[in-house]
């Protein structure tokens, strides 16, 4: 019902800042609380923050609580994830996901997904 494609990923040093962007094609992207994940080679994919369909509710991994802020704008059909202070363990493939539910932490919860922008954040 629903087709995601991140960009705006890239390559930036300690601290910097990046924002990526996940556009949505398809019907009722308004009702699909939308979250993003992200993977690092060898390593299980991770929550990293969620919203709800409307925007007004937002969860956050606490490892990026402060740092990164997850929006919405329905009327584009996009979401984003603004990411500031950057680490290195930072560093990931970052993926976006709708569900058809309620938000979940699990990856597992999630029935859409985009194919992932990678994220490299050097020191």
């Amino acid at each position: 019902q629903v087709q995601l494609v991140e960009s705006g990923g890239g390559l930036v040093q300690a601290g910097g800042s990046l924002r990526l962007s996940c556009a949505a094609s398809g019907r009722s992207f308004s009702n699909y609380p939308m979250a993003w994940f992200r993977q690092a080679p060898g390593k299980e994919r991770e929550f990293v923050a969620a919203i709800t369909s409307g925007g007004a509710g937002t969860y956050y991994a606490d490892s990026v609580k402060g740092r990164f802020t997850i929006s919405r704008d329905n009327g584009k059909n996009t979401v984003y994830l603004q990411m500031n202070s950057l680490k290195p363990e930072d560093t990931a493939v970052y993926s976006c996901a709708a569900a058809r539910t309620g938000i979940r932490r699990s990856w597992t919860s999630y029935d859409y997904w985009g194919q992932g922008t990678q994220v490299t954040v050097s020191s």
